[in-house]
């Protein structure tokens, strides 16, 4: 359950390693949330992660999860909740991939669309029972401006943001009265682990940047998120251009 003053007391993330779910954690530890469950593959940036948070103060968990085990994903969130309240639970797992090499490897391209679009859906619908049955609390669903309109040089990853964003919005609605809320992160290009080596896109930003407009999301209470801001009317013309003149925008 949040404080008096409406802080996070309790957070957990599903792809306990990703950048912008670490920046974000570690402003709300620095605003008094202690109780954090990382939930991932076991890795050296798993480990890298809980102790950093350990560092700022937090009481850290770190438990396996895999978001292409969708049979498992019921269980996982489930324990976390029985052992006490989630207030804020930041879905942040996903692959970026090629889309070249999508071309030539369609399994490659379904194992992505598995884990960014059917991993979410199921771990999204376990969190949601969750809260739903706690009575309070957020799902922070990062989903990506590449959903908002699909370019054809990364259609196979675009296509599953757009999936997640539509089921994640539409979550959203069905909760609606419950006590439990789902807030929607549009980032746009995010300098990071996933990113290193391409070339950055109009307007980039950081995991830090992309944590704090999260965090005051949460503070607002708002269901849909764009980092940074302006992309919200960038995308509003975007979504006008007239197909073929989208394709030539659009190329590599």
């Amino acid at each position: 359950m949040r404080d008096a003053t409406g802080g996070v007391q309790s957070v957990l993330v599903l792809g306990g390693a990703s950048d912008i779910a670490v920046a974000t954690v570690q402003r709300l530890v620095a605003d008094r949330c202690r109780r954090v469950v990382l939930a991932g593959r076991p890795s050296p940036a798993l480990d890298d992660a809980a102790e950093r948070l350990r560092a700022d103060g937090a009481d850290v968990e770190t438990i396996g999860f895999d978001a292409a085990e969708i049979e498992s994903h019921a269980k996982v969130v489930g324990e976390v909740f029985a052992a006490g309240d989630v207030d804020v639970v930041l879905l942040a797992f996903g692959v970026l991939g090629d889309q070249a090499a999508f071309d030539d490897d369609h399994a490659a391209a379904v194992e992505a669309v598995t884990v960014n679009y059917t991993g979410a859906v199921s771990a999204g619908l376990a969190v949601a029972d969750c809260l739903r049955a706690q009575g309070h609390g957020t799902l922070v669903v990062l989903s990506s401006v590449a959903g908002v309109r699909v370019r054809k040089d990364n259609f196979v990853y675009g296509s599953t943001k757009a999936g997640l964003d539509g089921f994640a919005q539409g979550l959203g609605d069905a909760l609606q009265g419950s006590g439990a809320r789902v807030m929607v992160v549009r980032p746009g290009f995010v300098a990071s682990k996933m990113t290193e080596g391409m070339v950055p896109g109009p307007f980039p930003t950081t995991p830090d940047r992309v944590a704090t407009d999260i965090v005051a999301g949460l503070r607002r209470g708002a269901h849909t998120v764009w980092s940074p801001a302006i992309l919200q009317a960038v995308f509003g013309v975007l979504q006008l251009v007239p197909r073929p003149l989208w394709r030539r925008l659009a190329a590599r």
